[in-house]
C-alpha cells in the first residue's frame, strides 16, 4: 500500500508555492513511448500547466517512466476572473462546451446585476473547475488521465497504463530545485542514449536548448530558470535563461557526466561489478567548461552521476531547517519517539550530507 502524500502544510496559503518532483512508471516498466507519444505526453503537459496555473519547471520524458519538477502556486486569493476562467478552459476543452460555460457565466452575472442572485452562484460555477487547479494532485490525475485515453485509442487497448499512483517529493526552492532539476534533465544521460543532455528532445534542457514545436522552448526555458533561481525571487520568465544561468546551469550537467555501476563478464566466465562511465568525454567536458569559465560545484555534481532514491522515495528534500518545518508540521505522521525531521543522505547522495536533507531514512537501494 503507497504510503500518503506529502502535500505542504502551507497549500492553503495565499502566497507561498510548493514545488513537487513527481515521478510515473509504465505497468511492467515496458517501454511504452516512442517519439509521437513522448510528443504527446510533452502537448497535454503543457495544455494543463496552461488550464492549472501550475509552473512545470523540469521534465523529462523515457520510454516507460516521466519525471515532472511542478511548483503549485495557490489560487488568488480574490479567485479567477470569468475570463481567465474561459482563458484556461480553452486549453483543455472544445469551443463548443466553453460557449457553453461562458453562455451560463453570462446569465448568472446578468441576474445578479439584477438583484435576482447573489454573488454564490457565480462561484459555485466557478468552482466546478477551479477545484482542479493549482493542485498537484488533479494535475497530474489530468494529465495522465487524458494521455491513457489517448493512448489507448490509438493503439485500440483498453485498461490502465501507469503502476499505481505517482511518486512526489516535496522540494524546497534554491538548492534542492536546482539539484533536482539537474537530475531529471540528466535521465538520458544515464540511460546511455544520449551523451549530451540538450541532445535529448523530450527533456526541459533539451527543449530548452532546442526550442520545440510550440512555443520555441520559451517555456522550458521559464520552468528552468523558475527551478535554479527562485530562492533569489526570480520570476521564471525565459529572458533570463541567456548568459550566467545557461552556463551555470550546463556546467552542473556536464561538470562530472555521469556513472553507473553494471555487471560484466570477466575472463573466468565469471560476472565483476565495474563502473561505467555515461556523458561527453572528459577532455571535450574539460574545454568546454574552460570555456564558460564556472567554477565546479563538486558535491552536487558527484551526486548527479548515480540514481538517487533519496529524489523519489524521501518524501521531503531540502535545507536542515525546511524538512524540519515540515516535520513539525506534519507531526502526527511520525511516532512519539521522534523528535526531528531532517534525516542526512547516504549512499550516492552522501556528497550532499549537510547540504541537502531528507525526511526518511532510506537503507535499501541507496548505493
Amino acid at each position: 500500500m503507497p504510503r500518503a502524500r506529502f502535500i505542504a502544510p502551507w497549500k492553503d496559503s495565499t502566497e507561498k508555492p510548493s514545488i513537487y518532483h513527481c515521478v510515473s512508471r509504465v505497468v511492467d516498466r515496458r517501454f511504452a513511448f516512442g517519439q509521437e507519444e513522448k510528443e504527446k505526453l510533452r502537448t497535454l503537459m503543457r495544455s494543463y500547466e496552461d488550464f492549472s496555473g501550475c509552473q512545470v519547471l523540469g521534465y523529462c520524458f523515457m520510454s516507460n517512466h516521466i519525471h515532472l519538477l511542478l511548483e503549485v502556486p495557490p489560487l488568488p486569493a480574490e479567485g479567477l476572473s470569468d475570463a481567465e476562467l474561459l482563458r484556461r478552459l480553452r486549453c483543455i476543452y472544445h469551443e463548443a462546451f466553453v460557449a457553453v460555460v461562458a453562455k451560463e457565466l453570462a446569465e448568472v452575472r446578468q441576474r445578479v446585476t439584477g438583484g435576482l442572485a447573489d454573488e454564490s452562484l457565480a462561484r459555485e460555477l466557478h468552482e466546478r473547475f477551479s477545484y482542479r487547479m493549482h493542485d498537484l494532485s488533479e494535475f497530474m490525475k489530468g494529465f495522465m488521465q487524458r494521455f491513457t485515453q489517448w493512448l489507448n485509442r490509438r493503439s485500440k487497448r483498453s485498461g490502465g497504463l501507469w503502476e499505481d499512483v505517482f511518486k512526489s517529493v516535496l522540494v524546497e526552492d534554491g538548492v534542492a530545485s536546482r539539484t533536482i532539476a539537474a537530475y531529471i534533465d540528466l535521465n538520458p544521460v544515464r540511460a546511455g542514449i544520449v551523451a549530451d543532455p540538450a541532445a535529448y528532445r523530450w527533456s526541459s534542457y533539451g527543449e530548452a536548448m532546442g526550442g520545440g514545436p510550440r512555443g520555441d522552448g520559451k517555456k522550458a526555458r521559464a520552468g528552468l530558470v523558475r527551478a535554479l533561481t527562485a530562492h533569489k525571487g526570480g520570476g521564471g520568465g525565459a529572458r533570463h535563461w541567456p548568459g550566467e544561468v545557461s552556463k551555470g546551469y550546463r556546467m552542473t550537467l556536464l561538470a562530472e557526466g555521469v556513472e553507473r555501476l553494471t555487471e560484466v563478464a570477466d575472463a573466468g566466465g565469471g560476472r565483476q561489478a565495474r563502473v561505467v562511465r555515461k556523458g561527453m568525454k572528459k577532455e571535450v567536458v574539460a574545454a568546454e567548461l574552460a570555456h564558460l569559465e564556472r567554477s565546479r560545484e563538486v558535491a552536487l555534481s558527484q551526486m548527479l552521476r548515480c540514481r538517487v532514491r533519496y529524489f523519489t522515495d524521501g518524501a521531503v528534500l531540502g535545507s536542515r531547517a525546511f524538512v524540519d518545518e515540515v516535520f513539525r508540521a506534519c507531526r502526527g505522521r511520525f511516532g512519539p519517539t521522534r523528535t526531528s525531521g531532517a534525516r542526512k543522505m547516504r549512499g550516492h547522495a552522501a556528497a550532499a550530507a549537510g547540504v541537502l536533507w531528507s525526511v526518511r531514512n532510506l537503507s535499501k537501494g541507496i548505493e
